[in-house]
C-alpha cells in the first residue's frame, strides 16, 4: 500500500478514494460535482487541528497588542460595572469629525441596532430595507410590532434605492441601509447613497450600519458621517470595533446622530459597556499600525479565494468587507455540512440567497488556502 500523507488521514474518506487507496466514493449528491485526482492532493495543506472559523466575520488576529496591553493593565477595575467612557468618546469624535455629543456608544453596535429598532416601532409603522441585508435592527423592531418591507437587491446584488423609495409608505418610519451591505459585501454608489439619504431624512429616520467601513477599498463609496457634522437630525451612522479592530468579544460599538437623537438613544440603552471594552478600543483607536495590518491580510486572504472562483468559474461578488459571497450552486446547509466535515465552518443562511449562495468570512491566509484546497476537492 502507498504511503499515506498526514493530511490524507486527517482530511478522511475523499482524500483516500482520490489518492486510490479506497475503490470509490459513496454515492451523495455531491458525487457529480466531485473531481478527486491524484494531483489535486499535490499541496498537501494538512488540516488544522481545530476549526477554522469562516462563519462569523471576525479579525482572525485581534485584539491588538496594545489592546491586550490595555486590558492586562486595567483588569484590577473589572469588579467595577463600567468606566468612564469620555476619553474615548472624545477620541472617537476626533477622528470622525463630529463633537462628543454626536457619538453614543453601545454594547457592541448591536445595542445601537436594537435601541434604533425600538424607536422605528414605536408607532408599530414599517421599516424599509434592502433584501437580504444584517438582521438584528430588523428583528428587535419586528418583535416590538413594526412590519419590515424588504426590497430585494438588484441584479448586481446591490440594495435597490429606486425601489427602496418605491416601498416607502405613509406609516414607514425609517429606512434602514447596511453599507458595504451583508451577507453581500457589495457598496452603494457614494453620491447616490448621499442623495437617497438626505431624500429619506426630510420625513424618516434614516439608518445606515457601516460596520465593514474601514475594509472598503471601492473609490466611488462614500460614508454618512459627513452628513451628522453637516446637522441633519434624521440620520443615524454605526460603527464596531468588532471587526478591523477585533474586539467582537468584548462587545463595544458606536452610533452617530444628532444631538437630540444620541440623547434619546442614551437613554434608551439598556446595558453598561464594560471598563475594559472601553480601555481597549482607546487603546486600539490610537494605534494606525493593527488596523492596516488586518487589511492588508484581508486583502491577502480575499484575493486567495477570489483567484479560486476565477479558476473554476464561480459567480462571487467583489467585497468590500472581511468576508466574501460565493455562488456554489447547491444549498448553502450541504456546502456548511461539506465543510465542517474538514474542520471549516462557514456563514449560515442567508434567505432567499442560501439555495444557491454560501458566505464565507475572511480568516488567516493560511487557513484560506486550506479551505480553497478543501473546496476544490469536493466540488470542483
Amino acid at each position: 500500500m502507498s504511503a499515506l500523507t498526514r493530511r490524507q488521514i486527517l482530511l478522511g474518506g475523499t482524500a483516500l478514494a482520490a489518492a486510490g487507496l479506497i475503490p470509490a466514493i459513496p454515492k451523495t449528491p455531491l458525487t457529480p460535482a466531485m473531481k478527486l485526482m491524484q494531483s489535486a492532493l499535490a499541496d498537501d495543506i494538512a488540516r488544522p487541528d481545530y476549526m477554522v472559523r469562516l462563519g462569523a466575520n471576525e479579525n482572525p488576529y485581534g485584539p491588538s497588542r496594545v489592546a491586550l496591553k490595555a486590558i492586562n493593565d486595567n483588569m484590577h477595575l473589572a469588579n467595577r460595572y463600567s468606566g468612564d467612557p469620555r476619553p474615548l468618546i472624545s477620541l472617537i469624535a476626533d477622528i470622525n469629525n463630529v463633537t462628543t455629543e454626536n457619538v453614543v456608544i453601545g454594547t457592541g453596535s448591536s445595542e445601537v441596532l436594537k435601541v434604533a429598532g425600538m424607536m422605528a416601532a414605536r408607532d408599530q409603522g414599517s421599516i424599509v430595507c434592502a433584501d437580504p441585508t444584517y438582521q438584528s435592527l430588523l428583528r428587535h423592531a419586528e418583535s416590538a410590532g413594526a412590519e419590515i418591507i424588504r426590497v430585494p437587491v438588484n441584479e448586481s446584488l446591490r440594495p435597490d434605492l429606486d425601489a427602496m423609495r418605491a416601498a416607502v409608505r405613509e406609516d414607514t418610519n425609517m429606512v434602514y441601509l447596511v453599507n458595504p451591505n451583508n451577507p453581500i459585501p457589495s457598496v452603494l454608489n457614494g453620491n447616490a447613497m448621499r442623495e437617497f439619504v438626505l431624500e429619506m431624512a426630510r420625513d424618516h429616520l434614516v439608518f445606515v450600519d457601516e460596520a465593514y467601513h474601514e475594509y472598503v477599498e471601492d473609490p466611488d463609496y462614500q460614508s454618512m458621517i459627513g452628513l451628522i457634522a453637516e446637522g441633519h437630525r434624521n440620520i443615524i451612522v454605526s460603527r464596531t470595533a468588532s471587526k478591523i479592530h477585533g474586539l467582537a468579544g468584548l462587545r463595544i460599538g458606536f452610533g452617530f446622530a444628532h444631538p437630540e437623537q444620541a440623547a434619546q438613544m442614551n437613554r434608551m440603552k439598556t446595558g453598561d459597556t464594560h471598563v475594559l471594552a472601553i480601555e481597549a478600543a482607546h487603546a486600539s483607536y490610537l494605534d494606525p499600525e493593527f488596523p492596516a495590518f488586518s487589511i492588508r491580510k484581508n486583502k491577502e486572504s480575499r484575493k486567495i479565494v477570489e483567484d479560486m472562483c476565477e479558476e473554476l468559474g464561480l459567480r462571487y461578488v467583489k467585497s468590500n468587507a472581511n468576508f466574501t459571497f460565493i455562488e456554489t450552486g447547491m444549498q448553502n446547509s450541504m456546502v456548511q455540512e461539506k465543510m465542517r466535515e474538514f474542520g471549516i465552518l462557514t456563514g449560515r443562511d442567508f434567505p432567499p440567497f442560501h439555495d444557491s449562495w454560501s458566505r464565507v468570512s475572511m480568516s488567516k491566509p493560511e487557513e484560506m488556502r486550506y479551505f480553497v484546497q478543501v473546496y476544490k476537492q469536493l466540488f470542483a
